[in-house]
């Protein structure tokens, strides 16, 4: 998995205290963009999505995991592995695609709460668990 980074505690990346995996490599680069140095495919580094996990587990005090970006959906393999890895974890994915593009992916059916749509930066709002007015939470119907 190419990841920008990890961040083992974050207040404001879903409900919750998150393990949030910042992916690296993104299509949309969104004007006003919090992490443009996530676009590029050919940076971040390589982690083992089973090196992941097991930092996961061991981390304490968690409400779950987020996948932010960069773009989820451009490593769409890695991620459904990772997260398998973590069946009863709750999960949160941020993604620019919209939810009509994406919810038949397996990956979309491995998130509890999906959030959608490119960043706007004339619609930006403080917060709120997404970056502009435009961008929908999304709370799937996830089996377990």
């Amino acid at each position: 998995m190419k990841i920008a980074g990890i961040l083992p505690h974050s207040l404001v990346n879903g409900e919750g205290v998150r393990y949030v995996v910042f992916l690296q490599g993104c299509p949309h680069h969104c004007h006003g963009c919090q992490n443009p140095d996530t676009w590029d495919f050919n940076g971040g580094k390589e982690v083992s999505v089973i090196d992941i996990a097991e930092d996961y587990k061991n981390t304490k005090c968690l409400d779950g995991i987020t996948l932010s970006g960069g773009e989820p959906f451009a490593q769409q393999e890695a991620c459904v592995e990772l997260l398998k890895l973590l069946p009863d974890m709750n999960v949160w994915i941020y993604t620019g695609y919209e939810y009509e593009n994406i919810q038949n992916t397996e990956l979309a059916k491995l998130a509890d709460v999906l959030v959608v749509g490119q960043f706007v930066e004339s619609l930006k709002c403080e917060g709120k668990m997404y970056g502009s007015s435009n961008q929908r939470i999304v709370r799937t119907e996830r089996e377990r």
